[in-house]
């Protein structure tokens, strides 16, 4: 970068910039690619999605000509000459760290990776902590004004991040990386995990380790834990458990979620916890287990709005009004491409902050969370819970959008059965 004066940067807050040339957009920051060191990693590239099918670009930092809150000036002769993809060694931001787990020196407690910070130092760009705070987490699903406020509240709060000294070197393979990111101090005790962040910790543990971590948690922290792992992790841990604990820890869920651990395991297994546990939940659960693999997609509306991605805000607002008068879910936007591809969603109270004369393309979110049209009920539940949507498209094979499921209807259709 030419501006030699220091600046501190959020990753979330940079991907997604548009990159111009020459005051013309020719794509979006995809990522921040770094190479990685005893120190402190600094940023060599920048790689540029664009649109259209065109290759991505890996452009050198030092041909960043500027940062603004909406934009990244490149300063390169030819894109063509930039046309490549990450290579061993090169630690992509986004792609290889962001929603990792953070494990301390005894793998017995995590973090998450929510954002991670940058500063300038003499025109050059260093990763310098990690954030796994709750206002990087709300940035991280898209909430930026609400982490914002958050921020501003830094004095009051506790500081959630975690300086890169702390961060153990990344293997060399990085593009093989599928672990986590480890410390070299203690942060915290186990009690003081997430039930998701321990679940995380337990589906990347062998059996024996898996068994000792588990049998240390209270009911409660136990009982939540199993909701979370998944099915064949559950099939383990209640394996390894007496009847009479497994029934009590059952006995602290709810019959949606109890449902959900019992389908998981071998009906003669499931049937003898259910003797166990108090008998007017028994039958609750076992509702809720007649019901369980109903497949979502009959229950989807195909009442949605949608537009393609070159679509001018001002237009949406032009014919919102008209295309809600018959939807049943208004509070997305649902941003489609050819035969129907699901390409982006933005939230309609988002929408209402953006400028009107700019697309789609430039303000949608591209990492969706979606369903397929072979999940159950049981499968939108545990999303819903996970991300707290409002609603979840449902797409096909070819990712197509085929319907939309409202939170609502699956919480009817769960009480339904309880």
């Amino acid at each position: 970068m030419q501006n030699h004066v220091n600046q501190h940067y959020m990753l979330s807050d940079l991907i997604g910039l548009r990159a111009l040339l020459n005051g013309k957009k020719i794509g979006t920051l995809a990522d921040i690619i770094v190479t990685d060191a005893p120190r402190l990693p600094e940023v060599t590239h920048a790689r540029i999605k664009r649109p259209f099918g065109f290759p991505a670009l890996m452009v050198p930092w030092d041909k960043v000509e500027g940062i603004t809150a909406r934009t990244i000036d490149l300063n390169i002769a030819d894109p063509k000459l930039f046309e490549s993809e990450p290579v061993p060694g090169q630690v992509c931001l986004k792609d290889h760290l962001l929603d990792k787990k953070v494990l301390d020196y005894d793998d017995d407690d995590v973090e998450v990776v929510y954002d991670i910070k940058l500063a300038t130092h003499n025109g050059r760009l260093f990763v310098t902590d990690v954030d796994c705070s709750r206002a990087a987490f709300l940035r991280r699903i898209g909430l930026k004004r609400v982490a914002n406020f958050i921020r501003s509240l830094a004095a009051t709060i506790k500081d959630e991040t975690i300086p890169w000294s702390y961060v153990q070197q990344l293997p060399e393979d990085i593009g093989a990386f599928r672990g986590n990111v480890k410390l070299t101090v203690l942060k915290a005790k186990l009690p003081e995990i997430h039930p998701v962040d321990l679940a995380d910790i337990l589906e990347e543990l062998d059996h024996g380790e898996r068994i000792a971590l588990f049998s240390q948690l209270d009911t409660e922290q136990a009982s939540d834990t199993l909701e979370e792992v998944e099915p064949r992790i559950q099939r383990d841990l209640v394996s390894s458990l007496t009847k009479a604990r497994a029934a009590e820890l059952v006995n602290d869920m709810t019959p949606a979620q109890a449902a959900d651990l019992l389908a998981a395991l071998p009906g003669a297994e499931a049937d003898a916890i259910l003797e166990l546990i108090d008998q007017d939940e028994a039958q609750k659960v076992k509702k809720v287990l007649e019901h369980h693999d109903d497949k979502i997609g009959d229950f989807a509306t195909e009442h949605f709005i949608s537009f393609p991605p070159e679509t001018e805000i001002r237009r949406v607002f032009a014919q919102f009004r008209t295309v809600a008068r018959n939807a049943d879910v208004i509070m997305y936007v649902y941003v489609v491409g050819n035969d129907k591809k699901l390409l982006g969603v933005i939230d309609i109270k988002e929408l209402l902050r953006t400028d009107p004369s700019e697309r789609l393309a430039d303000h949608m979110t591209t990492n969706i969370v979606t369903l397929t049209t072979d999940n159950t009920i049981k499968d939108a539940s545990k999303l819903f819970a996970r991300y707290s949507f409002r609603a979840i498209p449902i797409v096909d094979e070819k990712e197509a959008i085929v319907g939309v499921i409202p939170y609502r209807d699956v919480m009817d259709l769960k009480h339904r059965y309880v």
